[in-house]
């Protein structure tokens, strides 16, 4: 009988920030589908204010699925204990610590330790799994420091809105024509394009050609995961909008006694650089997240136009002659 051995590993990134900020990009997880590329969604589970419980759905393989954390949070040590519940074969085991140190006044350190056991200890497995974490602790590490080193303007860059339409009748064909995103050329205004690839059951990759205010024709790509029973569709952009440097949200069809109120939300991080290249000199993020929004409250409405007579449709065609 073999004993699984603890493999150890340990990382850390130097931020010029303060410790605080980096603490608290690391302690909310809801952003992190815009500050982490692999991550489509995250979806907390529940939450006590010193534990939390969440799914975290992630691109690493080409083929978005969930891994589902636990974590202790101590905000006085800036400490952050997680444990994932049901690793995949070949790891039985995966958790550790992210913890928060200060170097100077505006200067502090992430480190983020780990501890995997494998199961049967081959060699092969071991290197394999232990040479993804590295990779993905490494990547993480540099990405939430980029992030909290962006704090003082942060807040300008990030926008989250959404839109909504009433609709009299059933949800399911709302959800139907939402899904088969497919379909939208030819019914959804900008959409003049789609191709739509099912990754796997409830998972979609899609890549859009959407014509802008100026005829000009630029292209999205996104991940999507569907949850019918629910009636929503999470989303993320790998692809966004020329001024955003990323974009996440949800469709969401939410039923009551007389109908369905369907919602789309927008939760989007605007690319500094792109700000006067696309909207000319002197533009500010305000500006641009004026013009964002605009435009994508505009294409949410004309996707809920036809989604709306879609369900009107579906409900005549199942009424007795």
């Amino acid at each position: 009988m073999s004993v699984e051995r603890v493999h150890r590993m340990s990382h850390a990134v130097d931020a010029a920030a303060p410790a605080g900020v980096l603490y608290n990009v690391v302690a909310d997880t809801a952003p992190w589908p815009l500050f982490l590329p692999d991550t489509v969604h995250v979806e907390r589970l529940d939450s006590t204010g010193t534990t939390d419980r969440f799914s975290q759905w992630a691109d690493t393989d080409g083929r978005p699925r969930p891994t589902l954390w636990r974590r202790t949070l101590d905000a006085h040590r800036r400490r952050i204990d997680f444990r994932r519940e049901r690793p995949a074969d070949p790891v039985t085991t995966q958790g550790g610590s992210w913890s928060v140190e200060e170097l100077a006044p505006g200067w502090s350190r992430l480190t983020l330790e780990q501890d995997i056991t494998v199961a049967g200890n081959r060699s092969a497995d071991v290197e394999r799994v232990l040479a993804s974490a590295r990779d993905g602790a490494r990547s993480v590490l540099g990405r939430l420091g980029a992030v909290a080193e962006r704090w003082r303007r942060l807040d300008g860059m990030l926008l989250s809105f959404e839109d909504s339409v009433r609709i009299p009748g059933p949800g399911e064909p709302v959800h139907e024509f939402l899904y088969r995103v497919g379909s939208w050329p030819g019914r959804v205004a900008h959409v003049v394009g789609a191709e739509v690839t099912e990754v796997s059951a409830g998972v979609q990759r899609t890549s859009m050609v959407n014509l802008a205010d100026d005829g000009s024709a630029y292209t999205t790509e996104e991940v999507r995961v569907c949850f019918p029973a629910a009636g929503r569709i999470v989303f993320k952009r790998t692809r966004p909008h020329p001024l955003l440097a990323a974009h996440a949200g949800e469709w969401s069809v939410e039923p009551d006694a007389t109908g369905v109120t369907v919602v789309c939300r927008h939760d989007v991080l605007l690319d500094a650089g792109a700000v006067e290249r696309m909207l000319g000199p002197g533009a500010d993020p305000a500006r641009a997240g004026r013009h964002v929004r605009e435009v994508l409250v505009r294409e949410s409405r004309a996707t809920l136009e036809p989604a709306q007579q879609y369900a009107r449709e579906s409900v005549r065609s199942l009424r007795p002659v």
